[in-house]
C-alpha cells in the first residue's frame, strides 16, 4: 500500500500543511462574515467598502518590510507568535460583537491586524516551506497547500460563515480566533530550521530590503516573472472589478448566475493544483508559462465576445486551471532558486507586485467601464496580455535552467 502523499512529503510538511489548512477555513469564514458584519452597523457603501481596504492596507504598507523580518528571525516562530496575536485580536472583536458594542473603528482596527500579520505569516510560511521539503518534492507540496486553500477557503468556508453569522454574528469571529490557535500549535510542532546556515553580518532594514529586491532584480528569470505577474494582475484586476455588473448587463445572470460563476473560479482553481507537478514534468515550466500567457489572452477575448453564461462559466473554469498551475509552477521556481536568507524579502517584493497590481487595475477597470462600455476592461486587457507576452515569450526559456 502507498503511503498518503502528505507522509510522503514527511512530519514537518503534514503539520505545516495542517495548520495551513485549517487557517484557511478560518479565514474563509471571516470573508464571508465580516462584510455582513461592517453592513449590519452601517449601510454606508463607503465604510463597507473601507473595511476591505483596512485589510489590504497593511500589504502596501510593510510587505517589504515583513519579508526583511522574516529573513531576521525564525520563521516558525514568526508564524506561531503571529497566529496567536491574530487569534487575540479576533477573540476581541467577537467579544464586541457579543457584548453589542462593536463599532466601524473596532471592525477596522480588527481588520488591519489581521492584514499586518498576513504579511508576516504568508511570507514567513512560503520561505519556511523549502526548509521542511525536499527541491524534487516542492511542485507536490505547494500543489496540495494550493488545493487545501481552494477547498478550505472557497468551498467549505464561504457558505460556512454566513451560516455561523446567521447563528450569531460573533460566532463565527470566535471560530477563526479558534483555527489560529490551532494553527500556531500545529506550527510549533516543527523542527526549529535556521534561516541560512552561513552567519552573516546584519545591515540596516532599509539595506536588507534593498537587498532583496536588487537581487530578484538582477536574476532574469525571476524578474520577468514578477513583472509579468504585476502587470498581468493589473490586467486581471481591470476587467474583473466590474464582473459582477458584466455577469448581470451582459451575461444577464441574476445573484444566483453570479454565485455559480463564481464557483467555477473554484472548481477550475482544484483542477489546476492537482494537474500542476503533472504538467510541469510532462511539458517542462517553459510550456506551461507560456501557453499560460496565451490562456490569459483567449480568457479576455472570449469574455468580451460572448453574452452566454455557459460560455463564460468553461471560459473561468479554464482561466482558473491556468492560475493555479502558473501559481504552483512559479512559487516552486522561486523557492529552489532563492537563497534561504533570502526567501522572505524576494516573496515579499512578489507579494507587493500581486496586491498592488490588482488593487491598481480594479480602480482602472471601473474607470475604464464607467467612461466607454462593460466589455472595454476585458478588451485592453487581452490588448495589454498580447503586449506581455510578445515581451516574455523568449525570457521565459531560461525557466528550463531553474
Amino acid at each position: 500500500m502507498r503511503a498518503p502523499a502528505s507522509a510522503r512529503l514527511g512530519a514537518d510538511f503534514t503539520r505545516l500543511w495542517t495548520a495551513a489548512a485549517v487557517s484557511n477555513v478560518g479565514d474563509g469564514v471571516t470573508m464571508a462574515a465580516g462584510p455582513l458584519l461592517v453592513a449590519s452597523v452601517t449601510d454606508n457603501p463607503a465604510l463597507v467598502a473601507g473595511a476591505v481596504f483596512a485589510q489590504q492596507l497593511p500589504w502596501l504598507l510593510f510587505a517589504l518590510i515583513s519579508g526583511a523580518y522574516v529573513d531576521r528571525l525564525d520563521r516558525r516562530r514568526v508564524v506561531v507568535v503571529v497566529n496567536l496575536v491574530r487569534a487575540a485580536a479576533l477573540a476581541g472583536l467577537a467579544a464586541t460583537v457579543a457584548t453589542d458594542t462593536v463599532t466601524v473603528t473596532v471592525i477596522y482596527v480588527a481588520l488591519f491586524l489581521l492584514g499586518a500579520g498576513e504579511t508576516l505569516a504568508d511570507t514567513a510560511m512560503g520561505a519556511l516551506l523549502p526548509a521542511v521539503v525536499a527541491p524534487d518534492r516542492l511542485a507536490s507540496a505547494n500543489a496540495r497547500l494550493y488545493a487545501s486553500f481552494t477547498i478550505g477557503n472557497q468551498f467549505v468556508a464561504k457558505p460556512l460563515g454566513a451560516w455561523l453569522f446567521v447563528i450569531s454574528a460573533a460566532v463565527p469571529f470566535g471560530f477563526d480566533a479558534l483555527t489560529f490557535a490551532i494553527s500556531a500549535a500545529l506550527t510549533a510542532g516543527i523542527r526549529r530550521v535556521p534561516v541560512s546556515d552561513e552567519p552573516r553580518r546584519r545591515a540596516s532594514l532599509r539595506a536588507e530590503v534593498a537587498a532583496g529586491v536588487r537581487w530578484l532584480w538582477n536574476h532574469r528569470l525571476l524578474r520577468v516573472l514578477a513583472v509579468s505577474m504585476g502587470l498581468s494582475n493589473i490586467a486581471f484586476g481591470a476587467a474583473f472589478a466590474v464582473f459582477v455588473l458584466y455577469c448581470r448587463e451582459r451575461l444577464g445572470v441574476s445573484g444566483v448566475g453570479f454565485g455559480f460563476l463564481l464557483t467555477a473560479f473554484a472548481v477550475g482553481g482544484l483542477f489546476g493544483s492537482v494537474v500542476a507537478a503533472k504538467l510541469t514534468r510532462a511539458f517542462g515550466s517553459v510550456a506551461v508559462l507560456r501557453v499560460g500567457l496565451v490562456v490569459e489572452i483567449v480568457t479576455h477575448v472570449s469574455l468580451a465576445i460572448t453574452t452566454t453564461p455557459w460560455t463564460a462559466a468553461i471560459v473561468l473554469v479554464l482561466f482558473s486551471i491556468h492560475a493555479m498551475v502558473w501559481g504552483i509552477t512559479v512559487t516552486t521556481t522561486r523557492q529552489r532558486v532563492v537563497p534561504s536568507h533570502l526567501r522572505g524579502r524576494v516573496g515579499s517584493v512578489y507579494a507587493l507586485l500581486d496586491l498592488g497590481g490588482a488593487a491598481l487595475g480594479s480602480l482602472l477597470g471601473g474607470l475604464f467601464a464607467s467612461a466607454w462600455e462593460i466589455t472595454t476592461p476585458f478588451w485592453i486587457a487581452a490588448a495589454v496580455m498580447v503586449t506581455i507576452t510578445a515581451l516574455a515569450w523568449r525570457p521565459l526559456r531560461e525557466a528550463g535552467s531553474a
